[in-house]
């Protein structure tokens, strides 16, 4: 029998029942029909429980999937999905800017660099707990992390006990790195260069979903993109496609697909968070919807270079409901990296928070490492993208994020150190579209050719 990860409704109802209780839905009742009827928990990593569910367990799940749906949550008017009430509950929603800011291929280039950086040094520790990547890199000196990780002088114990995420080591690991691997991280902002190509900034959120029928194979999905990707083949129509029995609609998809739409909107963060929720709205919610939102209006404001890494964050939050949980928990994570001269400290006071009852994709808790990291940096480019690494949950994601803003405000190619940069050497592996093989140079040139666009 094959088993799909992300899609099996037995394998969903224990994220659903996690997302109810973090998003003001009452879920206790329906739990307790799941537990008494003998379901599982959610998957602890991946997306697929070990043995086949019965026929019975499975109607069951799609049943209480729905009624899941349908109860009302207390949170609801602090947390709006539609852009109007979003921009309502906004008292500092930035104005609309006329005129916009300009920025150059090189500081595009430059973020393309510092993304596929730090989400080359996040990939080999993906999945792994927060212990198992301080005591690997410790085993090599490589802690706080300055390089890229390697197995070299690693004890094979340790490795056995903690190994490298299996389908990155190959190609992460700093003896084995050889040009950027492919990565999702990597492939969402190509698929966003292609919309924008096709469709301009009046892109509509059906334009994303073709988009991804023409050009994304379902394979290369994962939670709320993949739950998205099926409910398009079943006919449902956007924003219907985040909602049906996605429990991952606050995950962190829609924010790893932002940094195009701040990239191409220097100096007009209102228009970035814009066409982020466009974007996001195919997949996401509320919180997973103000994670994209906030990090485009972080790079839209960086991508001007006229600004500090706190300013930046300040104007993101400006795009996200004060009230939300997002909200917060980037306020509370900036405090606590202002607060601690050891960064360490910040990383095991979020994971205190949020560890027992977040899932490591979950947008709210990778956001406010991102957040953090960045402060702590002082937006400093090797510091933002280790810092990210180091503090666990989606290492490659946030890595690669921290290190778009970064790069950003580093403004240069040459300002990134080589270290970092020469392994990639100047080349990208993807399936998407006409894409492989391609150099981050003409990436920056095409990205700022949509820039200019009107």
């Amino acid at each position: 029998m094959l088993r799909l990860t992300w899609v099996q409704p037995e394998d969903l109802i224990g994220h659903e029942l996690r997302q109810a209780a973090q998003d003001g839905r009452e879920p206790k009742a329906v739990a307790a029909r799941w537990r008494a009827a003998g379901g599982p928990e959610a998957p602890a990593t991946a997306g697929t429980s070990p043995t086949p569910a019965s026929r019975y367990l499975r109607r069951l799940a799609e049943d209480l999937l729905d009624e899941l749906a349908d109860l009302p949550s207390t949170l609801a008017d602090d947390e709006p999905t539609d852009l109007d009430r979003i921009r309502a509950a906004c008292p500092d929603w930035p104005e609309p800017v006329d005129t916009p800011a300009g920025t150059t291929p090189h500081r595009l280039e430059a973020a393309w660099l510092g993304r596929a950086t730090g989400c080359l040094l996040g990939k080999p520790v993906e999945k792994l707990p927060l212990d198992a990547i301080r005591r690997l890199a410790r085993a090599t000196g490589n802690w706080p992390l300055t390089a890229y990780f390697t197995a070299r002088g690693v004890p094979a114990d340790l490795l056995e006990e903690h190994p490298w995420n299996r389908r990155s080591a190959s190609t992460s690991l700093a003896e084995n790195i050889d040009g950027m691997p492919e990565d999702d991280d990597l492939d969402y902002p190509l698929l966003n260069l292609v919309l924008l190509r096709r469709h301009g900034r009046s892109f509509t959120t059906t334009d994303v979903a073709r988009t991804w029928l023409d050009e994304l194979p379902a394979g290369r999905t994962f939670t709320a993109e993949r739950l998205a990707y099926r409910n398009l083949l079943k006919g449902l129509e956007p924003p219907h496609t985040a909602r049906h029995r996605n429990p991952f609609r606050e995950w962190i998809g829609a924010l790893i697909r932002a940094d195009v739409h701040g990239w191409t909107n220097p100096g007009r963060p209102a228009a970035a968070a814009g066409q982020a929720h466009r974007d996001a709205t195919l997949t996401h919610t509320a919180n997973g919807v103000y994670a994209a939102m906030f990090t485009a209006a972080v790079i839209a404001t960086a991508a001007t270079g006229d600004h500090d890494v706190h300013t930046c964050l300040r104007t993101g939050l400006t795009v996200v409901p004060p009230r939300s949980r997002l909200a917060r928990a980037v306020r509370q994570a900036v405090q606590l990296a202002h607060e601690h001269r050891d960064f360490d400290t910040v990383v095991d006071a979020l994971h205190a928070m949020y560890a027992g009852t977040h899932h490591w994709v979950h947008a709210v808790p990778n956001t406010a490492l991102i957040a953090a990291a960045l402060t702590h940096a002082d937006g400093d480019f090797a510091g933002s993208v280790c810092r990210a690494v180091s503090g666990g949950w989606d290492t490659d994601s946030n890595g690669a994020t921290a290190g778009s803003v970064a790069g950003l405000l580093a403004g240069h190619p040459a300002a990134l150190p080589g270290r970092w940069t020469a392994p990639l050497k100047n080349r990208l592996s993807t399936s998407v579209g006409d894409f492989n093989g391609i150099g981050f140079d003409t990436l920056a040139h095409l990205t700022h050719r949509e820039m200019l666009r009107p």
